[in-house]
């Protein structure tokens, strides 16, 4: 495990990102005191989007196509629930 104080903290954030990166923990320092251990966070990689699947689903839930003229009575509808009845 590596150490880091702050004032390396403020000045080399870059390093301890690189050592985040490859898994490693990092212990943190102040006033030669050890006071928080710093450990990188396992995520999962974000799923591509496949714009195939995503058609058959809308596909599937079968929407019915909007007008313009629904299509701002709706937006209008929202703005006043938001905003009030004086905003437009």
């Amino acid at each position: 495990m590596q150490t880091i104080s702050m004032t390396e903290l403020r000045f080399k954030p870059k390093e301890l990102l690189q050592t985040l990166h490859q898994g490693n923990s990092v212990d943190l320092i102040h006033r030669s005191v050890p006071v928080a251990t710093i450990s990188p966070k396992h995520t999962q990689k974000q799923k591509k989007f496949n714009l195939k699947e995503f058609n058959n689903i809308v596909a599937k839930l079968n929407f019915k196509p909007l007008t313009i003229n629904q299509i701002d009575k709706l937006y209008y509808k929202a703005m006043i629930q938001k905003h009030g009845k004086y905003i437009l």
